[in-house]
């Protein structure tokens, strides 16, 4: 049975044996992007000139995967009598609505649709996330309210030190985040986003579900997220990234539970990407499917990173430049209780902990089918501090516990790093996040690599900048190798080598004269994926370089 959570604290208990019911949604697959009026060489007419800037600045090339659907393909489904709901590009395909069978016999007719499935609705899969909701929203506690700048947040800003890179005067400026939700009910309303909607960081918001104008329905879920990323109410609540610009989309259907769901997401991220998005937050999950909808399915097996739709859709994104963040779930321990996309492969998926650092028994574990450490990192997800709906019985702030809440707060941290690194590849601010965790030494499927220490990352990343470099001892390419590295020596120089990894500790040394340069080859082509320091030490000078090996 398919169950869609918006990532929910209470289990429940028992079962309830109900038929699948047809929607009136459908999923169109179209089998190429053929004769398209779009082109790889003139990317100015689907991509904003932020998300090529992006792209330029990290080095990512324009692909088919950025090519719209044909436009051609949409008015000919339109033209069988269905109305068009969202197409994906990198998926290739269209959501659609129509009642009628004969219709959707006509669009499976078409030369250029592979296939149209129903998006089948799970009515108690819908009932379990109305309960599963009211229970993350649920007030635990008496909201403690410290008295500092950061005011209820405190414990979970100070747990990840990303107060520290405020301090350095990192706090978001510039980013763009996208927050992907069910819902960001008394968003205008709150009070927190004062600062944000004065300084027009508040840039703009897009409904995936029923294609209106507003965001502000359903749910206040997304509030709650929003606020611990860029609530900014000094001594009151102040999140991760106080001073980011952000977009809040739309994508979960809080009426129903159908596996059009994924597909938002995934054209609510494409959106994102056209925009320019730097960061991507979502606290949305598909678990628990089984035979009853076997097209839909998703088996253990599919836990791969690389075959649930969302998943594609995320390893995507991720691939075009945005950082990605998608909370893992609140299924507790296990064998992989994960939701997807948390399984994907370059997101950094989020556990949640307390303020002291231990697990929450809710948080969802991994490892993925083959084999990876899921979640990632950690970050406070139990009696987390959020903004909710002024209107609502239980004031403007509670303690919500979920990895919905977790993931935002991570999302803020990881927006301040980008500020402070925009050259950085996805890539390794994702591995400077999980190699500064607290568990790093010895990760697992609970905890992940820990809770990151985001002045370590900081630190990290920022020692390319302070290398002394007198000469060109080496040189190592190429940079970044999946795993066949050459390193060159100065001609007539012998140098004395140091091998680190992104903790700093020593992994090897290496009398270097140019002529024995195979063992160390072989021996840099032997380590995992990662970020390496190699130091050069010389009579004539000293250099450090770099090295990211991709596997």
């Amino acid at each position: 049975m398919k169950k869609l959570t918006l990532l929910l604290l209470a289990l429940i208990a028992g079962t309830f044996v109900q038929a699948q019911i047809a929607t009136n949604i459908y999923w169109v697959q179209f089998t190429d992007k053929n004769d398209s009026p779009y082109s790889i060489d003139a990317p100015e007419a689907y991509l904003s000139q932020r998300a090529l800037d992006r792209r330029a600045r990290l080095g990512i090339e324009i692909d088919e995967y950025d090519i719209p659907v044909n436009p051609q393909y949409l008015q000919a489904v339109a033209a069988c009598g269905a109305q068009i709901l969202n197409p994906s590009k990198w998926l290739n395909g269209v959501t659609v609505y129509s009642s009628s069978t004969d219709v959707i016999d006509a669009i499976n007719a078409l030369d250029f649709v592979e296939v149209v499935r129903n998006c089948e609705n799970n009515p108690e899969a819908q009932r379990r996330k109305e309960i599963w909701l009211a229970q993350e929203m649920k007030v635990s506690g008496s909201p403690a309210r410290a008295k500092d700048f950061y005011g209820g947040a405190h414990d979970q800003v100070f747990q990840l030190k990303v107060n520290e890179l405020h301090d350095m005067g990192y706090d978001g400026t510039g980013v763009v985040i996208a927050v992907l939700d069910g819902g960001f009910v008394g968003t205008p309303e709150q009070s927190c986003f004062d600062n944000m909607r004065e300084e027009g960081r508040l840039l703009g918001v897009r409904d995936f579900v029923y294609g209106s104008m507003t965001v502000y329905s359903q749910s206040a879920h997304g509030t709650s997220c929003l606020s611990t990323i860029g609530a900014y109410d000094p001594n009151n609540m102040v999140g991760t990234a106080p001073k980011a610009s952000f977009y809040l989309l739309h994508t979960e259907d809080g009426n129903s539970e159908t596996i059009a769901e994924e597909y938002n997401w995934v054209s609510g991220a494409e959106y994102a990407d056209s925009l320019g998005v730097d960061v991507c937050s979502t606290s949305l999950g598909y678990i628990d499917f089984d035979d009853e909808m076997a097209q839909w399915n998703h088996p253990f097996e599919h836990y791969d990173g690389h075959t649930a739709p969302m998943t594609i859709g995320a390893e995507i994104a991720a691939s075009r430049g945005m950082i990605c963040l998608n909370s893992a779930g609140n299924e507790g321990g296990g064998t992989c209780t994960l939701g997807i996309p948390a399984d994907a492969e370059h997101i950094l998926t989020i556990g949640a902990v307390d303020a002291n650092g231990e697990r929450a028994y809710f948080s969802s574990v991994g490892p993925t089918y083959d084999g990876r450490i899921k979640p990632d990192v950690m970050a406070m997800g139990q009696d987390t501090y959020v903004a909710g709906d002024p209107g609502s019985w239980w004031g403007a702030y509670y303690n919500g516990s979920g990895t919905s809440f977790s993931c935002p707060v991570m999302a803020g941290a990881v927006a301040c790093l980008r500020q402070a690194f925009p050259s950085a590849s996805v890539q390794e601010i994702c591995d400077v996040v999980r190699q500064c965790g607290d568990r790093a030494n010895n990760p697992d499927s609970y905890y992940g690599y820990g809770i990151p220490d985001f002045t370590r990352a900081f630190e990290t990343l920022h020692v390319e900048d302070t290398f002394v470099q007198k000469n060109d001892l080496i040189m190592v390419y190429p940079n970044p190798s999946q795993g066949d590295i050459h390193i060159m020596l100065k001609e007539n120089c012998v140098a004395n080598l140091t091998v680190y990894d992104v903790m700093g500790r020593l992994i090897k040394t290496y009398h270097f004269n140019g002529l024995n340069h195979t063992t160390l080859e072989n021996y840099m082509n032997g380590l995992e994926s990662g970020v390496y320091f190699i130091k050069a030490a010389s009579d004539i000078g000293n250099q450090t370089i770099k090295v990211v090996i991709t596997k």
